[in-house]
């Protein structure tokens, strides 16, 4: 697992140094589609219609690309509802994310991202990381995370630092997992509660 890992990251240029150990770069494994036969005789809008009954929070999943490969360094970062926890011991989480996004190869090129927690007012900055194409950053304050560096956004109530240590596939997605290398969160009972989505739309807790 993490010999795959570790040549995925190899071959988008991302940094894979975690201690004295290093791995020989190896070819970059396919990354195989689902073929015909196994794809399961479901509508794909019944298939988001049920799903869209399960309520999710809401991230900004960011890093900061140092550049290369073609591509310019900056701040990088898109909205992502599916966000989990992973692992107590050691502190693991993980995200998925399209395989077609054109924002991860950059964040897979950083080798860390930071992982923003969306308090219930924050459905427009959202909205902002969810378009693609657009300078997402414009008018968003942010400084740099402890550990990594990847940009924490300004007025959220949570956050977790990571470095990526583990990329799979997952049909037409991945599955990043990254080690936990600082988080924080605003003090119990501040804030307006999380921000929720729910077939299609957003809500926030209450109760």
């Amino acid at each position: 697992m993490a010999a795959t890992a570790v040549r995925y990251l190899r071959s988008v240029g991302a940094p894979t140094a975690t201690g004295p150990e290093r791995v020989d770069p190896l070819p970059r494994p396919a990354l195989r589609a689902v073929a015909d036969d196994e794809r399961l005789p479901l509508d794909r809008g019944e298939f988001r219609r049920v799903l869209g009954h399960f309520a999710s929070g809401v991230t900004v999943v960011t890093a900061h690309d140092p550049g290369g490969a073609g591509g310019p360094a900056g701040p990088v970062g898109f909205a992502c509802q599916s966000f989990a926890s992973l692992s107590l011991d050691p502190p693991l989480v993980a995200f998925m994310v399209a395989r077609t996004s054109t924002t991860w190869p950059r964040i897979a090129r950083a080798g860390a991202f930071c992982v923003n927690i969306l308090g219930a007012g924050q459905g427009a900055l959202c909205r902002g990381f969810a378009v693609s194409g657009a300078d997402k950053f414009a008018g968003v304050a942010h400084s740099p995370a402890p550990a990594t560096g990847s940009p924490l956004l300004d007025s959220v109530p949570a956050w977790v630092d990571c470095r990526i240590q583990a990329v799979h596939t997952g049909g037409d997605h991945l599955i990043v997992v990254g080690r936990v290398e600082a988080l924080g969160a605003v003090a119990d009972g501040d804030g307006d509660g999380p921000l929720l989505f729910h077939r299609g739309a957003f809500g926030h807790f209450s109760g």
